[in-house]
Order: structure tokens, then C-alpha cells, then sequence
């Protein structure tokens, strides 16, 4: 007897861009493609979205469709709160609309908790039975997991670690010390890219190698409150600078020991594993589950 496999349609949704494919239930992922957001004009995304599903469904056997995406997502699955990232979307009920137009099951998840939903499902936190995630961009979000339930707080507001460690003498909160767009700008003046600069440390160019290792003692500052706050089995760094590897995980594991009492913590530090992928793994996840 040949059994059919499901095929999830997968989004993930950021600031400038919409990637999307499908996610079999062997963890293959397939079909991907990527377009614009338009900055969300004229509710493009919501568009698109509804576009791009109508389009899937008619051409493959389609059995739930996942969404990660920017902002909070409220119980409903409308968008509950939306930074200046995206703009007029605050209020855009994707899962209703999706539901409606398809008649299929539609999971929608905030994209850094979409982020460590897909690496519990396919890999750094795999079989961990608590992980939190924080994710390095533009800004810096944070995602917890534990007993395989996401914790997001009363109000779904849980995790905003960018908005803490607030420092009055500078007026500046954590992300924006700490994001890799801060370490982007502290390497403008030196006409050189973040990518690069990492490149150059790793060979041993010194002024490279101390701008980062500054950065990274300032994202350690806020790794440290994570694991001595929440306790998780494993900590893993999301955003494009995972792609450094051991390398980046050296140095902030170097500068967390400058800040946590010796033998106190025993959270395991890793990097995303999937990638720019997480996210369409994650967006996946919670359709799996529900089946």
C-alpha cells in the first residue's frame, strides 16, 4: 500500500521579504521561492499571502499552511502588535483569512518563536526539553520553550529581551547595543562588512578581531540574564552571525564567564543550525503537532 505524505505550505514573513515552500512530514523542504513585501503597501502581504496559497493548493495536495512571521501574534492569530518594521500591519487577521480562502488548518507564530519551534523539530534543540533562542538582527528577540510548550507570557508579551537592560547614561536598551546592526554601523567607519570583518578576525587581524569580541561581551551581558533567569537545557543563537559557527560561540561563551559565577550555570550554548530555514521548520511545527 503506498501511503501519501502531507505537505505543509510553509511562510516566512519579515521585514522586506516573504520566503515560502513546502514542508513534507520527512523534514524535506522544497518548492521555495521569495518575494517583496513592498513595505506591506496597500496590505500587500496579506495579498500575497492569500495569492501564493491559492496558488499551492491548486498545484499540490496541501494539508495545513504555517506562517511565521515579524510582530506579535495574538490567540486569534491577527497580527497584535507590529513594530515600525512593517508598516499598516497591526491588526491583519492572516490565519482567518487563510482559513477561509483554503478551508485547511492555518498555524501562525511569531517568526523567533517560529525560529526555536524549528530548531527543536529538526535542529540544535532537538530532543531538549527547554530551549530558549534569541535571535541577532536589525533588533534582538527572544523566544522560551519548555515541557514542548512555547511560554510567551499572559499578554504575549514574554521574551522582548531587545527592550531590557535599559542604561540611563546612554538612553539606549539592549538591542541597540547589541544587534548586528549596531556592529554593522561600528564597522561602517572602517568601510568593511560585518561578514568580512568576521572573516579577517578569524585570521588574526586584531582590530577586527577586538571590535567583535567588544560586541560579543555586549550580547553576553544579556545571555547571562537568560540563563540565570530561565535555566534552559540549551541557549541557541539565531540570526545571520550564527552562520559563524564555534567561532562566535567562543567568544561569547568567554565573556557569559565574566559575568555568571563559576559552575553555576550548565545551559548549553549553540547556533541555529537551519539557519534562514528556522523559520519555515518552525512555521511547520505547529501543524505537525496539531496532527
Amino acid at each position: 500500500m503506498i501511503v501519501m505524505t502531507k505537505n505543509y505550505l510553509v511562510f516566512d514573513i519579515g521585514g522586506t521579504s516573504i520566503k515560502y515552500g513546502l514542508i513534507d512530514e520527512q523534514l524535506q523542504l522544497s518548492h521555495i521561492g521569495s518575494c517583496r513585501t513592498l513595505h506591506n503597501a496597500d496590505g500587500h502581504i496579506l495579498k500575497m499571502l492569500k495569492q501564493l496559497s491559492r496558488d499551492y493548493t491548486n498545484n499540490y495536495e496541501v494539508a495545513g499552511i504555517g506562517v511565521s512571521t515579524a510582530g506579535i501574534v495574538g490567540a486569534d492569530g491577527a497580527i497584535q502588535y507590529a513594530g515600525p518594521t512593517i508598516t499598516d500591519y497591526q491588526g491583519t487577521p492572516i490565519k482567518d483569512e487563510l482559513a477561509q480562502l483554503t478551508g485547511l488548518p492555518v498555524f501562525v507564530v511569531n517568526d523567533v518563536d517560529a525560529c526555536l519551534l524549528g530548531e527543536q523539530l529538526a535542529g540544535s534543540a532537538k530532543d531538549a526539553n527547554s530551549a530558549y533562542c534569541i535571535a541577532l538582527g536589525t533588533g534582538i528577540g527572544g523566544a522560551y520553550l519548555a515541557n514542548g510548550r512555547l511560554l510567551s507570557g499572559a499578554h504575549g508579551t514574554a521574551n522582548s529581551i531587545g527592550y531590557t537592560l535599559y542604561d540611563p547614561q546612554t538612553k539606549t536598551n539592549y538591542e541597540q547595543r547589541a544587534s548586528t546592526l549596531t556592529l554593522d554601523r561600528e564597522l561602517v567607519k572602517y568601510q568593511i562588512s560585518v561578514k568580512d570583518a568576521f572573516a579577517a578576525a578569524k585570521q588574526g587581524n586584531q582590530q577586527y578581531l577586538t571590535i567583535i569580541d567588544d560586541w560579543a561581551a555586549t550580547v553576553a551581558a544579556g545571555l547571562a540574564q537568560i540563563m540565570l533567569l530561565f535555566d534552559p537545557e540549551v541557549l541557541v543563537i539565531g540570526g545571520a552571525e550564527s552562520q559563524q559557527g564555534c567561532f562566535l560561540l567562543d567568544l561569547l561563551q568567554k565573556n557569559i564567564d565574566k559575568l555568571i559565577p563559576e559552575n553555576l550555570c550548565q545551559t548549553r550554548l549553540e547556533v541555529a543550525v537551519l539557519a534562514d530555514k528556522a523559520q519555515l521548520f518552525g512555521a511547520a511545527s505547529g501543524l505537525m503537532q496539531k496532527k
